[in-house]
């Protein structure tokens, strides 16, 4: 299988989607239980409900579901919540603590060393590429990761989440007027809840990405999944819902493009 899928735009705007695949290699299905097979923590739908909110944006996309490997993990297996509940690189279990593999079939270190080879090393690889193709074009390149979770999970963060979850590890991955400009929106979204570094300050490939003093910044945005579709089995879209939160998301992605355009964003300032 191919572990990725690009498409490329003209837009200084990146979208990642490090989870919104399914796959699951057939050689890797037998060690799943049923639970495993079903890839209930996938970011479902991502692809369409962020599909034509910008007019050609670059969009990177896994295609292997992160229970195969967690693209949006440190490769060393490191955690970025330390302290906190959170699933691992090669991911044992579900968002509720529940095992995904038949026992005794979870892997071990050469097994995940070879998924990171197969897997999360080509889709960085491309994701990496596309950014830097990016901003040779256009001076500045803006890497938009889009994420949406279940919004009452009990093992990882205590009551339910907002809407909008904005990550950019403290404001350190992109200039501060990218920040300003999703979290106006996000305020501004009648209906709509948000947390800025909450629970989700932005994951491995934000912390990586984000790097303003090179003209690239990066923003994570973690969605409550009952802005837009049904958070159980079978796990279905609602355009009734998805109708009302994309021209949000619009908007914001429509700032952050133009403040690229216009050549606003700025290196870091360093103290």
């Amino acid at each position: 299988m191919n572990p990725f899928i690009v498409k490329e735009g003209d837009s200084p705007v990146v979208l990642g989607m490090p989870h919104g695949g399914t796959e699951i290699p057939d050689e890797l299905a037998p060690c799943f239980n049923c639970l495993g097979l079903g890839v209930s923590d996938t970011d479902w739908w991502i692809d369409k409900l962020y599909d034509g909110l910008l007019d050609n944006p670059t969009v990177v996309r896994a295609a292997f579901s992160r229970f195969v490997i967690d693209a949006n993990r440190d490769p060393s297996g490191a955690s970025l919540y330390p302290g906190q509940n959170t699933t691992g690189t090669c991911p044992t279990t579900t968002f509720d603590d529940v095992p995904i593999y038949k026992e005794g079939q979870e892997p071990g270190e050469d097994e995940i060393a070879d998924r990171v080879e197969k897997f999360h090393t080509p889709y960085h690889s491309a994701l990496a590429e596309q950014l830097e193709r990016v901003k040779a074009k256009h001076g500045v390149a803006v890497l938009y990761d889009c994420h949406s979770i279940r919004s009452n999970i009990s093992f990882l963060f205590e009551g339910q989440l907002p809407v909008f979850n904005i990550g950019t590890n403290g404001g350190v991955t992109c200039d501060p007027k990218v920040e300003a400009a999703v979290e106006t929106v996000c305020a501004a979204a009648g209906g709509y809840d948000y947390a800025l570094n909450g629970r989700f300050t932005g994951g491995w490939t934000t912390r990586r990405y984000g790097q303003p003093d090179n003209n690239m910044h990066a923003i994570q945005m973690e969605l409550g999944q009952r802005a837009y579709m049904d958070e159980f089995p079978p796990w279905n879209y609602r355009n009734d819902l998805a109708d009302n939160v994309r021209p949000h998301l619009k908007d914001l992605l429509t700032r952050i493009e133009r403040l690229a355009i216009d050549g606003q964003l700025t290196s870091a300032q360093k103290d």
